[in-house]
C-alpha cells in the first residue's frame, strides 16, 4: 500500500495507491545481462545512462589529471607532448559526449515520464537502442588510443587542417565513433519531443509542465537541429582525409575556416545543450528548498527558448582571430551579449525565489546555490571574451580553459550531481547519507575553484591553452589548479560512496521526500515501482 499523499497535491489519491500495486501486476523481467541488455523501461535505461556517464565521468578525469599532472611544474615531467596532446583532446571529447550529455539524457529518461504522468516514454524500443548505441561507439573511441600513431591528438574541436592533414590513422575510427554517439542523441532526442507532446497528464498544458522539461523539450530541439551539422563536418573531413577531396585544404582550393564555421555552428547550440537541462534542474531544487514558488516561471520558459534561438546566431564568437570581416565581429559580439539578458532573467529569477523564503540547506540544495553563484562567475568571463578586441588577447588562452571550465563544472556537472542528489530518494527510496554529501560538496567547491580560478590569472598572464610546457612565470598558477584538480578527481569517489550507500540502504524516504516538493514525480512511492502512471493520473493545476 502506497503511503497517504499530503493533502494540495497535484495528483489525486487514487492514482498514487494505483500506482504502487502495478509492479506485482506485471510479469517479472528476465533476470541477469538479458534483462539490461533487452530492456524498454524508462527508468532502467535512465539507471544505464547515469550509470554509463559516471563511468566516462571517471575515465575522462583520469584523462585530465594525466594532463594537470604534468603541468603540476615546468619542464617535461611525465608523459611525451604527443601523449599529452591526446589526453586533452580524450577528456574533451569524452566529458562533453559520454560523461556529460548521456547523464543528463538519463536524468529525463527517469524523470520526463513521471514528471508529466505517462506510462512510459513513446518510443521504447527506440530508446533502448539509443542508449546501446553509446558504449559502441566510446568503446570504440577509446580503442583509438591503442593503436598505430595513438589516438586523437588535435583538441576536442578538431580543427582542419590539423585533424585532416596532420592527423593519425585512428582518426578515420574517431569520426566513425562521433557519427554513432550522434545518431544516439538524435533518436533520443526525438524519443523525448515525442514523449513531451503526446503523453502528458489529462488536464496538463504546456504551461503546466515543470521546468525540467520545458528545457528538456529545448534541448531536444536543439540536439535535432545542430547534430546533423556535426555528422555533415565529419563526413567532409572523412573525405579529405580518405577520398582526395579538399574541403578544409587549402593546397586543394579548399578553406580551413570554413571548418570553424561549420563546427561552431554545431558547437554553440552544443553548449546550450550541456546546460539548459541544468537550468531545469535547479528550477526545481531551488524552490522546493525555499519553500516558495518559483519567481517568474513564464519568463523562465520564455528565457530559455531564447537561449535557444539566440544560440544559432552567435557562433563565431569563437572566431574573432580568423579575419572576419569587421561587420561580422561587431554582429557576432552584440548577439553574444545579447544572449546574457535572458541568462540574466533566470539568475534573477532564482535569487528573487530564494528572496524570503523558508530555504534548507540539504545537499541538492547546496549544489544549486553553487551553480548559481560559479555558473554566475563563468557567465561573467563569457561576457569579458563577448568583447571582440578584448577576446584577440584571451584568445587560445587559459583565460577560455577557466571561462567554459566554470560553465561546465559548477554549471553542468553540479546540477547533474544536485539533480541526483535531489531524486535519489525516488529512485531508491532512500535517502542519501547527509554527512557524506556535505564532505562531497565541501571538497568539490574547494576543488573546483582552486584548479578553475587560477586559470584565469595564467590566461591574462599569456599562458597558451594546450601546451605540456610552460615559461617559469606561470608555475604558481599551475600548481595550485593542479593540488585542486587532484583533491576535486578524489572528492568523486566520496560521491559514488553516497550512491552506492543510498540504493543499499539508510533513512527510508516517503512519497513525497522533500517538504516543499510539488511536481508530480512525488506523488508515486518511493522507490518509484517499474511500472507507474499506466492509469492516466488527474492534474490539478496550480497558479504558477
Amino acid at each position: 500500500m502506497a503511503p497517504k499523499l499530503p493533502p494540495h497535491h497535484p495528483v489525486e489519491q487514487s492514482t498514487a495507491s494505483a500506482a504502487g500495486g502495478q509492479a506485482s501486476a506485471h510479469h517479472a523481467p528476465p533476470r541477469g545481462l538479458l534483462r539490461w541488455l533487452l530492456t524498454t523501461n524508462h527508468k532502467e535505461i535512465g539507471s544505464l545512462y547515469l550509470i554509463f556517464s559516471l563511468i566516462m565521468f571517471f575515465i575522462g578525469g583520469i584523462f585530465a589529471l594525466v594532463v594537470r599532472a604534468e603541468l603540476f611544474q615546468p619542464g617535461l615531467q611525465l608523459v611525451n607532448p604527443e601523449f599529452f596532446n591526446q589526453m586533452t583532446t580524450m577528456h574533451g571529447l569524452i566529458m562533453v559526449f559520454a560523461a556529460v550529455m548521456p547523464a543528463f539524457t538519463g536524468l529525463a529518461n527517469w524523470m520526463i515520464p513521471l514528471q508529466i504522468g505517462a506510462p512510459d516514454m513513446a518510443l521504447p524500443r527506440l530508446n533502448n537502442f539509443s542508449f546501446w548505441l553509446l558504449p559502441v561507439a566510446f568503446l570504440l573511441l577509446l580503442s583509438t588510443l591503442l593503436m598505430p600513431g595513438g589516438g586523437p591528438n588535435f583538441g576536442w574541436t578538431f580543427y582542419a587542417p590539423l585533424s585532416t592533414t596532420y592527423a593519425p590513422p585512428s582518426t578515420t575510427f574517431f569520426i566513425l565513433s562521433l557519427h554513432i554517439a550522434g545518431i544516439s542523441s538524435i533518436l533520443g532526442a526525438i524519443n523525448i519531443v515525442a514523449t513531451i507532446l503526446n503523453m502528458r497528464a489529462p488536464g496538463m498544458r504546456m504551461m503546466d509542465m515543470p521546468l525540467f522539461v520545458w528545457t528538456w523539450l529545448i534541448t531536444a530541439f536543439l540536439l535535432i537541429a545542430v547534430m546533423p551539422v556535426l555528422a555533415g563536418v565529419i563526413t567532409m573531413m572523412l573525405m579529405d582525409i580518405n577520398f582526395g577531396t579538399s574541403f578544409f585544404n587549402a593546397a586543394g582550393g579548399g578553406d580551413p575556416v570554413l571548418f570553424q564555421h561549420l563546427f561552431w555552428f554545431f558547437g554553440h547550440p552544443e553548449v546550450y545543450i550541456m546546460i539548459l537541462p541544468a537550468f531545469g534542474i535547479v528550477s526545481a531544487i531551488i524552490p522546493t528548498f525555499a519553500r516558495k514558488r518559483l519567481f517568474g516561471y513564464a519568463s523562465m520558459v520564455y528565457a530559455t527558448a531564447s537561449i535557444a534561438i539566440l544560440s544559432f546566431l552567435v557562433w563565431a564568437h569563437h572566431m574573432f582571430v580568423v579575419g572576419l570581416p569587421l561587420v561580422a565581429e561587431l554582429f557576432f559580439m552584440y548577439t553574444t551579449m545579447l544572449i546574457a539578458v535572458p541568462t540574466g532573467v533566470k539568475v534573477f529569477n532564482w535569487i528573487t525565489t530564494l528572496f524570503r523564503g523558508s530555504i534548507t540547506f540539504e545537499p541538492p540544495m547546496l549544489f544549486a546555490l553553487a551553480f548559481v553563484v560559479l555558473f554566475t562567475i563563468g557567465g561573467f568571463s563569457g561576457l569579458m571574451l563577448a568583447i571582440a578586441p578584448a577576446d584577440f588577447q584571451y584568445h587560445d588562452t587559459y583565460f577560455v580553459v577557466a571561462h567554459f571550465h566554470y560553465v561546465l563544472v559548477p554549471g553542468a556537472v553540479f546540477a547533474i550531481m544536485a539533480g541526483v542528489y535531489y531524486w535519489l530518494p525516488k529512485w531508491t527510496g532512500h535517502y542519501p547519507n547527509v554527512k557524506l554529501a556535505q564532505w562531497h560538496f565541501w571538497l568539490s567547491v574547494i576543488g573546483v575553484n582552486l584548479t578553475f580560478f587560477p586559470m584565469h590569472f595564467s590566461g591574462l598572464a599569456g599562458m597558451p591553452r594546450r601546451i605540456p610546457d610552460y615559461a617559469l612565470q606561470f608555475a604558481d598558477f599551475n600548481l595550485v589548479s593542479s593540488l585542486g584538480a587532484f583533491m576535486f578527481g578524489a572528492s568523486q569517489l566520496v560521491f559514488v560512496a553516497v550512491v552506492i550507500l543510498c540504493v543499499r540502504g539508510g533513512e527510508k524516504a516517503p512519497a513525497k521526500a522533500w517538504e516543499g516538493a510539488e511536481d508530480l514525480e512525488w506523488s508515486v512511492p518511493s522507490p518509484a515501482p517499474l511500472h507507474t502512471f499506466e492509469t492516466p493520473p488527474t492534474f490539478q493545476r496550480h497558479e504558477h
